[in-house]
């Protein structure tokens, strides 16, 4: 190409390769904030396309120039000068076009390794599979042998991506090639109020999902589950989910690994909590004298059951949930003591030692204090102490 082209398309093309590849990461914040409302909404299109976008479009005009630029010095040595010096200049500028080409083709190669680089870095830890589409396990050979040939090197050399690009990537390898990781994963504290949104909670009793995640199924398997296509179509989730991620990266990375969040260790009221019906059951016991045997064996027996699910999450992001509450006993002679349960929700707030709660369900409030003692919680209402071991 650099042959036939001649020596100033190829040149002024070189110029115009260099620098919009320096462009294409700096000015694509001025094309980003415009894909979706052209259509565009997965967060990985918005984040990569605004570069090749800015690329192509300072290419265009560089290669614009040159066209126009090699016009006019064509017409000049056609028409303004004789044949000589016509076909001197045609030679010149046909080899030195060649030398110029194969700049071009070095800079376009170079190009290209960073792009498979960049790409194959996600695909290689997250759709590692036989059984993935031929472009992704073409993707992944190709980043492979970069890594083997050593042109890594020079991919890594003009990677413009922030490090956030490639610990997200990190962290996406670590969880679906640990997939005993996913408990863990829904239990940071950045997590918690997420995991009890209705959607979330669809995608945790997902059998299928469940099966395919433990089983190492194809990327594309996971990605395109119903559940999962529904939660990453809500653009207002996903940039939750990517807020929560994109702030908490270094800490969630190195939870995964020990089970201990340093951000969050110092707040104790985060986490999840099991009702404990025995101890709570001896504190309202203390409260009233003299409760025959035979009534505290009736009691044990129905909080056992009634309170086997309850249990308190307190996230942090303030949020609070006590789950599966029953109230509304009702007994009747000779039947079952029956009774309702019911979720409520709120935020607590941290007052000294203790903290504040202002929980609520569809048809009452329940202010509530909480303190802490080693691995357990005591929740205090106007009338009931309920007592909590963390999960």
């Amino acid at each position: 190409m650099g042959l036939r082209q001649g020596a100033i398309r190829v040149a002024i093309s070189f110029v115009g390769i260099i620098i919009s590849a320096l462009l294409a990461w700096p000015l694509s914040g001025i094309i980003r904030p415009v894909l979706p409302h052209v259509g565009f909404h997965n967060p990985v299109t918005i984040w990569l396309l605004p570069p090749f976008l800015v690329f192509i479009i300072l290419l265009s005009v560089f290669k614009s120039i040159g066209m126009l630029a090699h016009h006019k010095t064509n017409v000049y040595y056609k028409y303004k000068t004789d044949d000589l010096q016509r076909l001197l200049w045609e030679r010149l500028n046909k080899r030195v076009g060649l030398g110029l080409g194969l700049l071009n083709g070095l800079a376009y190669f170079v190009l290209i390794t960073f792009v498979i680089y960049d790409f194959s870095y996600w695909t290689v830890q997250v759709a590692p599979s036989d059984q993935e589409k031929f472009s992704v396990r073409m993707l992944n050979r190709m980043g492979r042998d970069l890594q083997d040939t050593g042109v890594i090197r020079a991919a890594r050399a003009i990677d413009p991506l922030p490090e956030i690009y490639f610990k997200t990537a990190d962290l996406a390898g670590l969880i679906y090639q640990n997939p005993q990781l996913l408990d863990r994963l829904s239990a940071y504290p950045a997590f918690l109020s997420l995991a009890e949104r209705d959607d979330f909670k669809k995608l945790g009793q997902n059998a299928d999902f469940q099966t395919a995640w433990k089983n190492h199924s194809t990327f594309s398997e996971l990605w395109n589950n119903p559940q999962v296509v529904a939660i990453r179509q809500n653009q207002d989730t996903v940039s939750m989910v990517w807020n929560i991620v994109s702030t908490n990266l270094d800490d969630l990375q190195s939870y995964l690994q020990t089970g201990q969040s340093e951000k969050f260790s110092q707040e104790k009221i985060l986490g999840r909590w099991d009702f404990n019906a025995m101890t709570s059951l001896t504190a309202l016991v203390q409260t009233r004298a003299n409760v025959p045997s035979s009534d505290m064996a009736a009691m044990r027996a129905l909080w056992s059951a009634a309170y086997a699910k309850t249990t308190f999450v307190a996230g942090s992001d303030g949020q609070a949930f006590l789950k599966t509450l029953p109230q509304h006993f009702k007994s009747q002679p000779n039947q079952p003591t029956t009774y309702d349960t019911a979720t409520w929700q709120g935020q607590w707030k941290k007052d000294g030692d203790n903290y504040d709660l202002t929980l609520a369900s569809s048809s009452a409030n329940k202010p509530a204090t909480a303190t802490i003692n080693g691995s357990q919680l005591t929740l205090k209402t106007d009338s009931d102490t309920f007592i909590f071991d963390r999960e």
